[in-house]
């Protein structure tokens, strides 16, 4: 558009996409004054003064104030403005990065949801279930009176040491070892792992006896029971870890009748 031709605030508004009060605003605080004012007090803008708008909006997107601006307009150099668009495109980078990790735990929590949306509770399976990367923490302590509440804070406090930069915001289930499951001690768990993309563990690929109990975390006696006789009803064995998971839980259930789901590592009894 043409340097000497000017505009009425309302057509300058509509080619900048300004709203027309944000314009009457910058003219207030001396950010952008307008090229002329009419005998009738109107505002007039020349074609040059798009530009100012441009770099009024991006500086306002990289996050410098209006005041900032204001302070910088008259003296501003492509050093200063080099300067601003290397912060801003840090802080643009540290955002990209906890969007991605949002991102990544979403896509876990509609994984497990999804897991057990149309299951059928009360039935005990056999399956083959593919390897899923996990973070797995150290074995629990439970000497000197501590419990399971105690075995959790020391795998969330482990975690924060290790993974500084790591979204734990993952569910945390728990893991039996095959001893224990054997001697029927399956209260506390062994250790606690959560799934993430990014966990250099592993649950196995392997063959799991898989069953499904409603009720709080814990409340699992009654399940084991029913997939202890079940795998010994049908020729199967105890060969590894079980994994104790809650798919449907506090994200999703209100009542706490969550939805508990234990995958036994199982093969058929060597003859």
């Amino acid at each position: 558009m043409p340097e000497n031709r000017l505009f009425t605030v309302n057509q300058f508004a509509e080619y900048s996409r300004t709203p027309k009060d944000t314009l009457i605003h910058y003219d207030k605080i001396g950010l952008l004054t307008p090229a002329l004012r009419g005998e009738n007090n109107y505002r007039y803008y020349s074609g040059g003064q798009l530009a100012v708008v441009n770099v009024i909006r991006i500086l306002q997107e990289l996050g410098l104030s209006l005041k900032e601006i204001k302070d910088k307009k008259d003296t501003m150099t492509p050093a200063f403005v080099n300067e601003v668009l290397e912060q801003q495109n840090e802080k643009i980078e540290k955002k990209i990065g906890e969007w991605v990790s949002a991102q990544k735990l979403l896509f876990a929590l509609r994984k497990a949801i999804n897991s057990a949306l149309d299951v059928d509770e009360d039935k005990i399976t056999v399956q083959f279930m593919p390897a899923e990367a996990i973070i797995l923490g150290d074995l629990n302590d439970y000497s000197r009176g501590r419990n399971h509440y105690d075995a959790l804070l020391g795998f969330y406090h482990d975690m924060n040491e290790k993974y500084p930069d790591l979204n734990l915001n993952y569910p945390v289930w728990g893991v039996f070892s095959e001893d224990r499951i054997k001697q029927g001690d399956w209260v506390w768990p062994s250790r606690y792992y959560f799934y993430n993309p990014e966990g250099h563990d592993k649950r196995p690929a392997d063959s799991y006896a898989i069953g499904y109990a409603r009720g709080g975390y814990g409340h699992t006696d009654e399940l084991y029971k029913r997939m202890i006789d079940y795998i010994n009803e049908n020729g199967f064995e105890i060969c590894g870890n079980t994994y104790e998971e809650y798919p449907l839980n506090e994200v999703c259930i209100t009542d706490r009748n969550y939805l508990i789901r234990v995958m036994i590592t199982v093969r058929k009894k060597q003859i």
